[in-house]
């Protein structure tokens, strides 16, 4: 709405032109999905294409439609996706399976701590990385410090002490957030994974842990939502 009314002052677009790109308003349905523009401006955070089970061609009408006006994020999609939508400007992070489209701005000089508990847990972690980073967010990656061998993450204690925010990502026992949260000042955000063996339910033990966390200052998001994780990150950090 606001580039609307730049270039009608600036004489770029008449007044009927831009009357017919507001009847849009708050959204626009494209490709069997009705695109909110709206949440861009009251949260200055983009709605995400989730594109597990959309075909290329959905992902590209919608993608095109939204990089006109806002920064774009394709979750869940394989390179294959990337190679076919053909939009200018657009990458992809092969770990987050993400799809980015539009300019990077950074926002402070803080930054936000991504720590896993297993290397496995990193495709998850990636996605909240890459969803912070893009979001103008510096981050540090600090992965493969599990409990299990509590030198390997007190090794990192100062690092994660000075972020601004943590995301811990944890599958198995998801014990993880709740001893990070012992020695830092700063949000902890709990990322269960669906890492681990049977009696694991896909996630839901490590799930429940966090919930159960007696550890005050963590927040739990729902299992691999490493975009949701990223996006709490990204609102408490840029507020500082």
């Amino acid at each position: 709405m606001e580039d609307i009314l730049k270039k009608v002052w600036n004489h770029e677009m008449s007044i009927e032109e831009a009357m017919k790109e507001l009847k849009y308003y708050p959204f626009k349905e494209v490709a069997n999905a009705k695109i909110d523009f709206y949440r861009n401006i009251y949260k200055k955070i983009p709605e995400a294409i989730y594109g597990r089970g959309k075909s290329i061609e959905e992902v590209k009408a919608i993608a095109e439609e939204m990089a006109k006006w806002q920064k774009v994020f394709i979750t869940r999609v394989e390179r294959s996706v990337y190679e076919n939508i053909g939009i200018k400007g657009a990458r992809y992070y092969e770990e987050a399976q993400m799809i980015v489209i539009g300019e990077r701005k950074r926002i402070n000089d803080g930054y936000i701590a991504i720590v896993t508990a297993g290397s496995s847990d990193r495709r998850v972690a990636e996605e909240a990385a890459i969803t912070a980073y893009e979001l103008g967010n510096d981050i540090k990656r600090i992965y493969d410090v599990g409990v299990v061998g509590m030198h390997r993450l007190l090794a990192h204690k100062e690092e994660i002490e000075n972020a601004n925010v943590v995301i811990a990502v944890a599958g198995m026992d998801g014990i993880l957030p709740t001893v990070v949260s012992n020695f830092v000042s700063s949000p902890v955000i709990a990322v269960p994974t669906s890492i681990g063996y049977g009696t694991g339910l896909h996630g839901l033990v490590a799930l429940a842990t966090m919930l159960n966390s007696c550890s005050p200052g963590i927040v739990v998001v729902n299992i691999d939502n490493g975009f949701g994780a990223g996006v709490a990150a990204h609102l408490i950090n840029s507020k500082k």
